[in-house]
């Protein structure tokens, strides 16, 4: 399991430099070569990457290979193939990342505030389960923290009722969500006892792409594969 940064790309401008979005105005080429530096620096075959179209949905799916140039609408994907890399981007969203190493499985999930108040880990958590996962260790990421994410009382409220952990205040006292609590009490009560975190804010580290800070800029990845010698 890893998270990249926006460090040692070969992007411009306001998608400097490792923007691994494939749909937020950056030039392809470049996004394809910042995916092959990601991958190959991390061991792995760039060609046997899943890259999903993520939509804010609690829509998940086990993968084989990587979907191409159209990938499905998808927030989480899983897989038992050896080599095969899940990758979900993220720029405030949380990438959730998950694997049980005794089984063979992993899976990655894309969690911002509609796809946490709908399920999207559960979800995940469920069709590996239903897969033959057993204790499943999860890697909550990088996000716009419960201090920094200002929401509008009432979407507070919405979400709060679906996921009561997610509601915040910002160091303002003004209504915010809290993703990272919410997640980890849904993982908590999915079951899933070792979960750990990497808690940088999005919106505080200029390390990590913002869409909340900058509005036009790239997205990092968190990234999750079963070693090939596992085969």
């Amino acid at each position: 399991m890893a998270f990249t940064d926006r460090h040692g790309g070969v992007s411009g401008g306001p998608y400097g430099t490792r923007n691994l979005g494939g749909s937020v105005g950056d030039d392809p080429v470049s996004v394809s070569e910042n995916r092959a530096i990601t991958a190959k620096g991390f061991g792995l075959d760039p060609a046997k990457v899943v890259f999903m179209r993520q939509v804010h949905s609690p829509h998940v799916g086990y993968v084989t290979e990587p979907f191409g140039v159209d990938p499905p609408e998808l927030d989480g994907v899983y897989t038992d193939r050896p080599g095969l890399a899940l990758a979900v981007l993220a720029a405030d969203c949380a990438p959730v990342l998950l694997a049980d190493p005794a089984a063979g499985l992993v899976g990655g999930a894309h969690s911002g505030r509609a796809g946490t108040a709908a399920g999207v880990v559960p979800a995940l958590v469920e069709a590996m389960r239903a897969y033959g996962a057993g204790d499943l260790i999860a890697l909550i990421g990088p996000m716009a923290c419960g201090a920094c994410y200002e929401v509008p009382g009432a979407l507070r409220d919405q979400v709060a009722a679906a996921v009561p952990g997610a509601w915040s205040t910002t160091r303002a006292g003004t209504p915010a969500l809290d993703l990272r609590a919410g997640i980890a009490a849904q993982l908590a009560r999915a079951g899933v006892a070792d979960v750990r975190h990497d808690d940088r804010c999005t919106i505080e580290s200029a390390d990590l792409y913002s869409h909340r800070r900058d509005r036009i800029g790239g997205r990092f990845a968190g990234y999750v594969w079963l070693s090939p010698e596992a085969a």
